[in-house]
């Protein structure tokens, strides 16, 4: 089934609906001739975590197109045709991860990461909302293109098995904030520029649960 996704103009303007691998080739002769993209689409990310505070990071397959082979958030995806962010993350942690998730209200997040067992379903809240958040993407060629996009960023925790069911990813790894910033300080070129920039600006929310 082709996967459609709603065209919006960098003031977040809805244009059309056209499919992904279209759209996808649009964007990248437009790339190649201004050095630009004047549109965008939806996707939600997430920064996952356990208990303890160490942070989900996966490594994407070397066959991936974009940022083959690098250190990434936990999940970025794509916001198909009629569904929420909400929806997405949902998705995303059941077709990628393999566990259910219920993402709640900050005040309602608080309470619940302390009152629910985080071995069985995950518990998230949005964070962030970016219209014209610039993804610096590299290429198995070599090449790196920017592509704007309108992202709604999440944070969250589960202490559960991760299966990774569709082959996005070729493992993860646990870091610590410190231990993750330290390794991008020392390492840049092992992360794409998306968890780099995450994970400076969302620093206040990546910590242990607090007992």
């Amino acid at each position: 089934m082709k996967e459609l996704l709603e065209v919006y103009d960098l003031k977040g303007k809805l244009l059309r609906v056209e499919e992904r691998s279209k759209y996808y080739d649009q964007i990248k002769k437009e790339f190649a001739k201004k050095g630009k993209i004047s549109t965008q689409v939806k996707r939600a990310l997430l920064i996952l975590m356990n208990s303890k505070g160490r942070l989900v990071i996966q490594k994407r397959n070397k066959w991936k197109h974009e940022n083959p082979g690098l250190f990434d958030k936990t999940i970025g995806g794509h916001v198909q045709k009629g569904d929420t962010f909400n929806l997405t993350i949902v998705k995303e942690c059941a077709e990628e991860l393999g566990f259910p998730v219920s993402i709640l209200s900050p005040k309602e997040f608080n309470r619940a990461i302390k009152n629910t067992d985080l071995r069985i379903v995950g518990i998230f809240k949005k964070i962030d909302l970016t219209n014209n958040f610039q993804s610096i993407r590299r290429t198995k060629e070599g090449d790196s293109f920017i592509q704007p996009y309108i992202s709604a960023v999440y944070v969250g925790y589960y202490n559960g098995p991760i299966q990774f069911i569709d082959g996005e990813s070729s493992g993860i790894e646990l870091f610590s904030l410190e231990e993750l910033e330290e390794d991008i300080k020392n390492n840049p070129d092992k992360f794409t520029e998306d968890i780099k920039f995450m994970v400076k600006k969302y620093e206040k929310y990546l910590k242990p649960i607090k007992k």
